[in-house]
């Protein structure tokens, strides 16, 4: 199967590339001492969340990802409404990114993966077709990756027959480098599945990285790094040269985090339109 083929097509927008347009945040942690009371750090917003998949559909994209601090609630009747919004904008939920809690935690890791799994829930209740978990953020010694493996295999049982798949991505400590990536995975047996990200490890060395750990994602934020003078080509086209070595057949999260554009979705169609030139340009050289 060729991105082309896949359902709802090859790309997809995550709401952090629209976190100025869509304004408050919403906190949620395992921590019962933070506030999930709603925070403003990119200004008041324009947009609601459930007004996204029609922009989506807009634009020709056919995809969402959902990071949970945008949800502004977690009751049933406005879960309800929003996947409403997708199937009447005939948009994919491909994943509510859970962004809090450490599996690899000694001291609150347990607190932290039940409240991970809280989420299969409201991922159901979506209609969303996996939950990106992090990891760890502790350091990559050998008992906080095995302490995570565990809790994350866990994770993965409690999914079982819920139609979400448990994937994890290449983020924070834990997980900063190919080996531990590989292990985490490998340990996990096909369990819990990978989110690549282009974004989260430094060049020079990333390019070899991801060409390593592609081969066997199944999901890939395509983050792009802006200078001052606009996307950074070089490093764009690497990171997806990497992904082609690779392998990888799977869609294309465009992930925009840069003030370059004053309108997000010009930067998320900047990176769309540079990834379809890139596997045009593949394809001609192919013959």
């Amino acid at each position: 199967m060729t991105v082309g083929d896949l359902e709802g097509g090859r790309f997809a927008v995550s709401t952090w590339s629209l976190h100025r347009l869509l304004g408050a945040v919403y906190p949620y942690s395992p921590d019962p001492d933070k506030s999930a009371a709603p925070k403003e750090p990119y200004g008041p917003g324009r947009c609601l969340l459930t007004e996204i998949p029609a922009q989506l559909s807009k634009r020709g994209i056919g995809r969402l990802e959902i990071c949970s601090f945008h949800l502004p609630s977690l009751q049933p009747a406005y879960l309800a409404e929003m996947r409403g919004a997708l199937q009447e904008a005939d948009i994919l939920l491909q994943t509510l990114l859970v962004e809090d809690g450490d599996p690899s935690h000694p001291e609150t890791c347990e607190r932290d993966i039940r409240w991970i799994a809280s989420w299969i829930a409201i991922a159901q209740a979506l209609g969303a077709r996996n939950m990106r978990v992090i990891a760890g953020k502790q350091a990559p010694t050998a008992d906080n990756l095995e302490r995570s493996a565990d809790h994350l295999g866990w994770l993965a049982k409690q999914a079982d027959n819920s139609g979400i798949r448990v994937v994890t991505e290449n983020w924070f400590d834990l997980l900063a480098f190919p080996k531990q990536t590989n292990w985490l995975l490998d340990t996990l047996e096909g369990k819990v599945g990978l989110n690549g990200d282009l974004g989260n490890w430094a060049a020079p060395e990333k390019y070899a990285g991801l060409c390593d750990i592609m081969r066997r994602a199944e999901l890939c934020h395509a983050k792009a790094h802006f200078t001052g003078s606009g996307l950074d080509r070089q490093d764009y086209r690497k990171c997806l040269e990497a992904c082609r070595s690779a392998g990888y057949g799977g869609p294309f999260t465009l992930i925009y985090d840069s003030p370059f554009f004053a309108e997000e979705w010009d930067g998320i169609l900047l990176e769309k339109s540079f990834i379809e030139d890139f596997h045009q340009e593949r394809q001609r050289a192919a013959g």
